[in-house]
Formats: C-alpha cells, structure tokens, sequence
C-alpha cells in the first residue's frame, strides 16, 4: 500500500523487528487465558477499529508501553520514534516525550485471540501477554525444514510434507531403518555442501535426514543428523542411530532428534549429530580416496 507521504513510505519501507520495551511504568501483567466456554460473559475482545488505534503508524505492529503522542494525538510506538527523528509522521509536529496514557490503559483491559486462530489456537489473552504467548504457542507454524535453499514457506505439519514433496522434490520413504549413500566425485574441492533431504514416515511421525558438508574451525568435515518434524517435547519420545564404516572400521552415534522449531543450521553448528572427518569419510568410501562414496545406515525407534 503506497501512502500519499513519501517519508512516511520511506520509514514503513525499512523493517526493523523491536521488542516491546521495558518501561518503570508498564502494567505487569501475567499471562492467563479466557475460555469463552468456562466464563460468565463475553471476553473483552478487541473490535477491529480499536485493533486499529493499537496499531502503529509506522511499522504496523501493535503498540506497547510507552506509546508516544504529538500535540494533535496522533500516536506511534517507542520503537519508530528514534527512527522518525522526533517528528510525528502524520501531521509532521514535533513528538517531544508526550505518553498516551489512556490508551495505554485501554489496551491493558483488552483480550484478544492467539494470531494462530486459524491452525487450532482457540485461546483469548490478555494484551500484554499476547506476544509472549505466541511465541511459544504449539500451533504457531512451522518453517520449512529444507536445507538446500532459504525456504520462506510456513505452516503446519501435513502441509510441509506435500509441500517438500511437491515443491523440494525431497526423497520420500516408508520405514524406520535406512541406508543412504552419499557420492560426491571432487570432495577436496567442496567446503560447503548440503545433500537432498530425506524424508522418513514412521510411526505416524515425520522425520529429516540431513547430510551436510562444512568447516569445523579449519577442519573440513561431514555432519548426518536427524531432525523431527514436530515439537521438541514431542521429538524426545523418539531416539535414532546412524553408522558409518568401511575397511573393518566403523563409527555410530546415537542421539534425540532435534524438533525443525531449531533450524537445520543451528543443528548442525551445534554439532548435534555424527561427524565425520573427510579424510575418515575418503576411507571409508574405499578405492583411492579420491571420491566419496560414504554409506550412512541408521534406524528410529520409540522410547517407551
């Protein structure tokens, strides 16, 4: 949406993600939760033209203590005020350090609904925690767990499925057990690299293989890790094993399934998962360690 003051676009067009600031004067409020279904009355839900008061001019997020005023009552965060030079983006006014009480305080009687509505949230918050709720909310989405690209796509479990499988063309398997083997004809030449994810369903649960090349300080290595698509308190009832070997060596690890609420990066810089040294992965492979050719067996199993 374009807006007829050019530097009210050329501020909305420089995202900046702001915490809520803490202020001596901010209402603790402790999160609770309304059960349209358990109270007497209705909620004190917000109406859409109130939501509207709450919302920034500039970023248009909602606002929290402090929230600042001009002389003409036009209102933004403490977030965009720094970023506006003091002046009001609307009437152009000098802000100076003018609170909004009132509004404020109406905000602080408010209940809103969890943003997540739509994948299954059926809570009503409190203003003031309704942020902190969401970002531990169990229905907020999920990322696309792809490793191979910056995937922006969201949502819940069953729809990232169809879409690594339509989209990412990811492997797709049926079974508890596997054995891969990753090939990659000049590995002295490749510092950095990220194989096809796969895909494993089992147990009415949906897990990821990774297998990833990259440096450990000045040490090139491989990484294999599995991570569960779900919630970490879900991903601990779960334990898998992978193993690698060749020439009557081998090397296994077992481990937890990390959730996909951690990406794959932070993962893998965790060192949450078997790793390999290159010149232990050419060994491996065979023949004149020139190539690699590296089998990684593994299962997945329940915990009872």
């Amino acid at each position: 949406m374009t807006s007829a003051n050019p530097y009210f676009d050329d501020i909305r067009n420089k995202p900046e993600v702001i915490d809520p600031p803490q202020d001596d004067d901010m209402m603790d409020v402790s999160e609770s939760v309304s059960d349209p279904a358990r109270a007497g009355g209705k909620p004190n839900v917000v109406s859409s033209s109130v939501r509207e008061l709450l919302e920034c001019p500039v970023c248009l997020n909602a606002m929290y203590p402090p929230i600042h005023q001009c002389s003409n009552g036009h209102t933004l965060c403490s977030g965009c005020k720094p970023r506006v030079h003091n002046r009001c983006p609307t009437c152009r006014h000098e802000l100076g350090n003018i609170r909004c009480l009132a509004l404020e305080k109406v905000a602080a009687s408010l209940e809103l609904p969890c943003k997540y509505q739509t994948f299954g949230c059926v809570g009503i918050y409190p203003y003031y925690s309704k942020l902190k709720h969401e970002s531990q909310c169990i229905y907020r989405p999920y990322n696309c767990p792809y490793a191979g690209s910056e995937c922006s796509v969201i949502g819940d479990i069953p729809f990232l499925v169809a879409h690594l499988k339509d989209d990412h063309k990811v492997d797709m398997h049926n079974g508890s057990t596997f054995n891969h083997r990753y090939v990659k004809s000049n590995p002295q030449e490749v510092e950095n690299a990220t194989w096809m994810l796969t895909v494993f369903s089992c147990f009415g649960q949906y897990f990821c293989l990774h297998f990833e090349a990259f440096q450990l300080g000045m040490a090139p290595v491989y990484i294999a890790f599995l991570r569960f698509m779900g919630d970490d308190n879900e991903a601990k009832n779960y334990s898998y094993s992978l193993e690698v070997g060749g020439n009557g060596r081998k090397m296994v690890w077992q481990g937890v399934p990390r959730s996909i609420r951690d990406s794959h990066r932070k993962v893998r810089d965790s060192f949450d998962g078997l790793i390999i040294q290159r010149n232990m992965a050419l060994f491996f492979s065979g023949g004149d360690r020139k190539e690699l050719k590296l089998r990684v067996t593994g299962r997945i199993w329940k915990e009872q």
